[in-house]
């Protein structure tokens, strides 16, 4: 049985007109090529749909129970038509995201608002993970994107990355909160609260006392920068914060926390990137979603760059 789209809405009109010159109106369609239609439609069949009563066309049983399995088809139809029309027109379909916990609580939240804003038929599965564990799902394409601490370039993986610059995060009321740049030598034996040994913030920052002959010392070791803004706020120490957590505090504006961020020299970098399966088709959502994340991460630059001047 090799049934056409055609015939079935063809004869789905003449059921529901209940005549072959009324239901060519409809179509637009000649009545010998309404006749024509359903004529093979029946031999594909194997049996009648119409039969005619002293002029007028009367389905039959048959006919009646088709119709119900036409209309279902055709409505099925419908339906994948609107919802391919949705993909194409980025307002249908699904995204897989998986964050890195410093970007997790304000800034994924944040693009994927002001993405979804005027797509309210898009889901997104929103995941957050370790860096490395974000790597391993991007590679084998659990996921459509990751947003993470930059990893080694590999075949599994298409990435963008993002070299942003850390700060340096003081209590308002601080006497170094005047300064327009933080040093080492300002921060010379002070209290500091840093990620874990192995971070390459910590290697750096590290390094940069050394390099000036300062005394470094760690007070906090953090798996986070998040928690070490209170420790800040209370004065018991100073950080240099990666720019993600540093913007998610701006922008929240927490009159309880009076922090001021400053440029710290030498530059401590924190990069990050986009991540991307690089062995599958990337959908046209996706595309469209990471380059919302990349403006974003401009903005966020900027909105830095303005608040370290307050």
């Amino acid at each position: 049985m090799n049934l056409s789209i055609r015939q079935l809405m063809t004869f789905r009109e003449v059921m529901r007109s209940g005549s072959i010159s009324q239901a060519a109106r409809t179509l637009g369609r000649t009545q010998p090529a309404v006749s024509a239609m359903i004529a093979s439609l029946e031999r594909e069949l194997g049996f009648r749909l119409f039969h005619r009563e002293q002029g007028k066309l009367l389905p039959t049983p048959e006919a009646r129970f088709f119709l119900e399995e036409a209309e279902e088809i055709l409505s099925r139809l419908e339906q994948t038509k609107r919802t391919l029309a949705g993909v194409a027109s980025l307002e249908r379909g699904r995204l897989r995201v998986a964050c890195h916990p410093a970007a997790s609580g304000f800034f994924m939240p944040r693009v994927l608002t002001g993405f979804l804003s005027e797509r309210p038929d898009v889901e997104v599965a929103l995941m957050m993970r370790s860096s490395r564990v974000i790597e391993e799902l991007v590679a084998s394409q659990q996921f459509d994107v990751g947003f993470a601490e930059t990893p080694r370039p590999r075949d599994a993986i298409s990435q963008t990355d993002f070299d942003l610059e850390c700060v340096c995060v003081l209590a308002a009321d601080d006497a170094l909160a005047g300064k327009a740049i933080i040093s080492p030598a300002d921060l010379d034996g002070a209290d500091l609260a840093m990620l874990f040994s192995e971070h390459e913030t910590f290697q750096q920052t590290r390094k940069a006392f050394d390099d000036a002959g300062c005394s470094f010392r760690r007070r906090f070791e953090l798996q986070t920068f998040l928690p070490g803004l209170q420790f800040v706020a209370s004065g018991m120490c100073y950080m240099i914060c990666d720019m993600i957590t540093a913007h998610g505090f701006l922008q929240r504006g927490d009159a309880d926390m009076p922090l001021v961020f400053r440029p710290f020299r030498p530059r401590i970098s924190s990069s990050i990137s986009i991540l991307r399966p690089a062995h599958r088709p990337s959908s046209a959502l996706a595309d469209a979603f990471c380059a919302c994340i990349a403006g974003q991460i401009e903005r966020m630059r900027n909105d830095i760059e303005s608040g370290r001047r307050n």
